[in-house]
């Protein structure tokens, strides 16, 4: 028999993907079936864990500046003998870092995020994977390469950014600058500020798919730096053998926090989904909450969109699912 494939992405601020994938994978057993769980990212919170697991990597601790000056706690991967890195700029900038009543995108710097860049490329590698999602900042990558280039710069090493989403960096701090504490004067003038650095920069960034990742960072390191900027979701899959294991599945559940209009823009369940589409696999859904309406989830491929809240929710939507599969 095979398996029912299990890759979500974690719940943001609640659970890790692998916790989500133990609990579904959990319930589809309760319910007869076999699974095998396949934690996912796509460059926001907790790429670092489910990559670094995935490819066997080494983590580096790091204490970095944190978004808003204070010293925090981070670290970075490295494998295939020192020459890959992973960044997750969450780690250093993370709006997880700022309680709510202390979140300030116009303050708010990456300079940790370019911190950890640095001790990456001290350790010696020649990639360094920056995942971008999940800031607090709109900075538009400033602090972060004020940080890279004061230090000495990249020494020859290539930097890829990977993508949460598709907004462009003009677009950082309309689309994201609200969620990370923003009034309406403030968007205006992070979206300012913004222009002048686009501008400033040694190319403009304006029009980049996925350069307003980050609050603007991804489109930074591009300009700035000349990072290459990718999907994260796709560059992850790649890095777990996504493909392999779809392969070998019998169908898929997929997972997020909240599924809705950005889940096409990058996200794990979209890219989960173009991946099994031709392989004819069944893709089914278990978020927190879904925005979607059962038309625009058809859409994106799934089959069946269920909601849970807690890890015993999950398990328990994951065994009503795999009851109906079973059948």
């Amino acid at each position: 028999m095979r398996p029912v494939l299990v890759a979500p992405d974690s719940f943001k601020g609640t659970f890790g993907a692998a916790e989500v994938a133990a609990a579904i994978a959990a319930g589809m057993r309760r319910a007869g079936l076999e699974a095998e769980a396949c934690p996912l990212a796509d460059g926001g919170e907790g790429t670092l864990d489910v990559a670094g697991v995935a490819v066997g990597a080494e983590l580096r601790d790091a204490r970095v500046e944190g978004p808003l000056g204070d010293a925090v706690d981070a670290g970075f991967a490295v494998w295939d003998g020192g020459r890959s890195a992973l960044v997750e700029s969450a780690q250093a900038a993370g709006l997880g870092l700022v309680a709510p009543d202390r979140r300030d995108p116009e303050r708010a710097s990456t300079r940790g995020v370019g911190e950890l860049i640095m001790g990456a490329v001290t350790a010696g590698a020649c990639e360094v994977l920056v995942g971008v999602g999940g800031t607090a900042t709109t900075d538009g990558g400033r602090g972060a390469v004020d940080v890279v280039e004061t230090g000495g710069g990249l020494g020859g090493a290539k930097l890829t950014v990977l993508c949460d989403v598709r907004t462009p960096f003009e677009d950082a701090a309309r689309v994201f600058g609200p969620q990370k504490g923003a009034n309406a004067a403030a968007v205006e003038r992070l979206g300012a500020r913004l222009a002048s650095l686009a501008a400033a920069y040694p190319r403009d960034p304006r029009g980049l798919p996925g350069g307003g990742a980050g609050g603007g960072l991804a489109g930074g390191l591009w300009a700035a730096l000349g990072a290459d900027v990718v999907p994260g979701a796709e560059r992850i899959a790649d890095l777990v053998g996504l493909d392999a294991r779809l392969g070998d599945a019998s169908s898929v559940v997929v997972g997020e926090g909240r599924l809705d209009a950005q889940t096409s823009e990058g996200k794990v369940i979209a890219e989960v989904c173009r991946r099994a589409r031709p392989l004819g696999l069944r893709v089914d859904a278990i978020v927190g909450r879904s925005e979607l309406s059962e038309g625009d989830a058809a859409g994106l491929g799934l089959s069946t969109v269920r909601e849970a809240s807690s890890l015993d929710a999950l398990e328990g939507a994951a065994e009503l699912l795999g009851r109906e599969l079973g059948r």
